[in-house]
């Protein structure tokens, strides 16, 4: 048995498996999603259901199968196929008694601080009045997920379980796990049953499978597991058809593949970390220096500036870090511009109204 101690469970539904062979999401699988989460809140989990399955549903609907279909077309697909994909999640739950809330989420929810902050507070409030958050890619109006930032939303769940303090990831798929090998070409592939570290080896054999009906496949799930391994959140690949699935991972069964929880930062610096940067701040040797002994940013340090952004925005330093920037884009080329010209050197001094980022803003990237 696993020792998984599970509060906050985020649990990611892929389009092949909330997906019947016709491409219409299958109801009865949604009741069982439904039957499982509400045995979990009687033992004191909180559940986020992540679900894919928009763009096929609608395609479905729209009997457009098999159609070569441009961004225009699967945003169209999505706004159809979000309504019954919805509508399933809302009848199955109220079986039980139980709302449910569907929240549409897009990387700027993640990326901008007081949007955040908002999401936080709504789905926390969400559980207080007793009500299951449902959440999908935005589709009908960000094109991530479809030209595969997000992957089939395996990325966005990762984020999902960072932002909000989770301590189980699980994503539910048409596959038992990570195997070695291909499993599909290969009878001798083994499944790899625990991962306590994402190396090249593991990320070579993720493959890139994908078919018409799903953007994912076993590659953006590693990258998936980077971000919830990095958050100090377990997360567990399984077989989304087998028989209580999320009740027995969660229960700690040893189902699929583990990827074990790591390093734990805080909430601000996981915020930090897999935050969309605004822009690029590319720094010399001796401000790289400065920054990991502790030191903040300073514009002396500053070799050049790429793209626009605000004060508040996070914004990626050198090769091997991203902060919180204290001013603009503009205001750091001013600052930089008036360090020229003053001839101040090195990299000690820190304060006022000079300092770029704050090294309590800061965060380096493994």
């Amino acid at each position: 048995m696993r020792h998984l101690k599970v509060g906050r469970l985020v649990v990611k539904i892929g389009t092949n498996t909330i997906c019947d062979t016709d491409g219409k999401v299958d109801r009865r699988y949604v009741d069982e999603v439904a039957r499982q989460v509400i045995e979990l809140e009687s033992k004191g989990v909180q559940t986020i259901v992540v679900t894919s399955g928009a763009i096929g549903s609608g395609s479905t609907e729209l009997g457009l199968n098999g159609k070569n279909k441009d961004i225009a077309m699967k945003q169209a697909c999505a706004a159809v196929g979000q309504a019954t994909l919805m509508m399933a999640y809302r009848d199955a739950f109220m079986k039980h008694g139980k709302c449910v809330g569907q929240l549409l989420l897009t990387y700027g929810a993640f990326s901008d601080r007081r949007r955040y902050i908002d999401l936080r507070r709504a789905m926390d409030e969400m559980f207080r009045l007793g009500a299951v958050p449902i959440v999908n890619e935005n589709d009908v109006i960000s094109t991530d997920e479809i030209e595969e930032v997000f992957g089939d939303n395996d990325k966005l769940s990762a984020l999902v379980a960072s932002k909000m303090d989770a301590n189980l990831l699980i994503l539910l798929t048409d596959v038992d796990g990570l195997y070695d090998r291909n499993p599909e070409t290969d009878g001798d592939a083994r499944l790899i049953t625990t991962v306590d570290e994402i190396t090249r080896d593991i990320e070579r054999i993720a493959g890139s499978s994908r078919n018409e009906r799903s953007v994912g496949g076993m590659r953006t799930k590693i990258s998936a597991a980077k971000i919830a391994m990095q958050s100090g959140c377990n997360m567990v690949i399984a077989n989304g058809r087998l028989e209580d699935v999320i009740l027995r991972v969660a229960g700690g069964e040893e189902i699929g593949t583990l990827f074990t929880a790591q390093a734990r930062y805080t909430n601000k610096e996981r915020w930090i970390l897999f935050a969309s940067p605004r822009g690029k701040i590319t720094i010399d040797a001796g401000a790289e220096k400065a920054l990991r002994e502790g030191g903040s940013l300073l514009p002396c340090g500053i070799v050049a500036v790429e793209g626009k952004f605000r004060k508040g925005d996070v914004v990626r330093i050198g090769r091997y870090a991203k902060g919180v920037a204290n001013v603009s884009s503009t205001g750091v080329l001013s600052l930089m511009k008036e360090s020229r010209g003053s001839g101040s050197h090195g990299h000690a001094k820190v304060g006022g109204d000079k300092v770029v980022v704050s090294s309590e803003n800061v965060v380096f990237v493994s």
